[in-house]
């Protein structure tokens, strides 16, 4: 019998990562995300897979964030109750995040019948917070380099992929076919992650794309970020910057530590970090040493280099305080969640500042701010921008075209074949045509729904 993968997801796009590998009629779902950006994206959240849940044996997870495993919670709801095997600081996020985004889709889902701008009657969440805590005990931890059996006669075994904590590359072993999941890389220069560790040998290799046809520059984000709070210090601005809960908002408490110590910005600039998912994130590092470059002190600083912001009566008071000071609050591409009331009571305002720190997906309205919109869409109104907006570069957790070339050039031996996956069209197609030409390998860019062989 052979061995296959259908593409549910991360084909053709950067979100919504599934990866149905079948043999022998069972079914191993490598990630489980959700899709974000486009609303035709978004819609497909809501379409059924074209498998049961309850067909699914097990899922593997590369890491926590939700492109990759916030649809787990839909899933369980509609019958999957197989195990998740996930490393462990994938498990420990996972806790955080999976409730967090069911209590987010709530509050959406309230504030959109509260003030009547869907065109849903009512409104419903995707999920709810106590879905998300009802698929909590499906998980299992893994440690590095250990190797588990999610199913008679597979293997499968998770090595640091860098990126943030617990993000996994995984090598899946059955019928004498290994499939590497390269997940999301991190950046082998990433202000606080480890570098990822090299690919093991594999006869098919799915890439992350991302940045598949852009390098990442020279300069490195505390050159980028000092002289941009510099300015909104000076004016008595307000920076309102979307972060990634798990990973950059840490990323940027640690910088604006940086600078401060080193008097490139204010020592007195307040900083707040205003998302309760990002402030038990923070937390977390200190229970993960070893794999970050932050020392235990540095770690332990983290949690007192800002205001943490937990109720919601806490978020709203921000709205009265004054300038200067930086708000950290989540989402990272504005796409939900509480930066989108900074948003709307900032933007409008030319001495704050709106600071994009990575990758913003086509569709959100972080990718609609980043191209100089005049205006943007929140809760249902046109939200007028006058704020200046800073895209920062060289701010991504995310490894470069180059990089990610680097890290498949440590297969000891060529792969069979290259599915080029988790990037948007252009991207993905160059570093397909880079793996061809460069490597001589074999590599196919899947559209989301097919099914290749292995």
């Amino acid at each position: 019998m052979s061995v296959n993968i259908t593409f549910l997801g991360g084909s053709g796009t950067v979100t919504g990562s599934k990866y149905l590998v079948r043999h022998d009629g069972k079914c191993v779902l490598v990630d489980c995300g959700l899709f974000q950006g486009y609303k035709q994206l978004r819609l497909r959240n809501w379409t059924p897979l074209p498998m049961a849940p309850n067909r699914i044996d097990a899922v593997l997870l590369t890491h926590a964030h939700l492109d990759h495993s916030g649809y787990l919670p839909l899933l369980a709801k509609e019958g999957f109750s197989g195990h998740v095997w996930a490393s462990q600081g994938t498990r420990d996020l996972c806790k955080i995040l999976w409730p967090d985004s069911g209590h987010i889709q709530e509050e959406d889902a309230l504030f959109a019948n509260r003030h009547a701008f869907s065109k849903h009657s009512p409104a419903l969440p995707l999920y709810t917070r106590q879905d998300g805590l009802d698929a909590l005990p499906l998980i299992k931890g893994v440690e590095f380099g250990k190797i588990i059996t999610p199913l008679p006669g597979w293997k499968a075994s998770f090595s640091p992929a860098g990126h943030i904590l617990g993000a996994s590359s995984i090598l899946l072993e059955v019928a004498g076919r290994r499939i590497l999941f390269s997940g999301d890389l991190g950046r082998p220069d990433d202000l606080i992650m480890s570098p990822p560790d090299p690919a093991p040998q594999a006869d098919t290799v799915l890439i992350e794309s991302t940045y598949g046809d852009r390098i990442h520059p020279q300069e490195d984000i505390l050159s980028e970020l000092a002289p941009a709070l510099a300015r909104v210090a000076k004016r008595g601005g307000v920076a309102v910057v979307p972060v990634f809960a798990v990973g950059r908002a840490q990323a940027l408490l640690h910088a604006i530590h940086l600078l401060k110590m080193k008097g490139e910005i204010p020592s007195s600039l307040p900083v707040f970090l205003d998302s309760p998912m990002a402030v038990h994130t923070t937390h977390l590092f200190e229970e993960h040493l070893g794999e970050h470059r932050l020392s235990r002190q540095d770690a332990h600083a983290l949690t007192r280099n800002a205001t943490m912001v937990n109720s919601t009566d806490e978020s709203k008071a921000l709205a009265s305080r004054h300038g200067p000071m930086v708000i950290l609050s989540a989402s990272g591409m504005a796409t939900g969640g509480r930066v989108l009331h900074h948003l709307a009571h900032y933007a409008d305002d030319h001495r704050n500042m709106i600071i994009l720190t990575g990758y913003q997906a086509p569709g959100t309205r972080g990718d609609t701010l980043a191209n100089s919109a005049k205006s943007v869409r929140i809760h249902g109104r046109d939200v007028t921008v006058n704020a200046e907006v800073v895209q920062l570069q060289s701010a991504s957790a995310h490894a470069d075209a180059n990089q990610l070339l680097a890290w498949l050039r440590t297969m000891p031996e060529p792969p069979g074949q290259v599915y080029v996956v988790h990037g948007e069209p252009g991207p993905a197609d160059t570093l397909r045509g880079r793996i061809t030409h460069e490597l001589g390998w074999r590599a196919t860019v899947p559209e989301h729904g097919s099914t290749w062989p292995t």
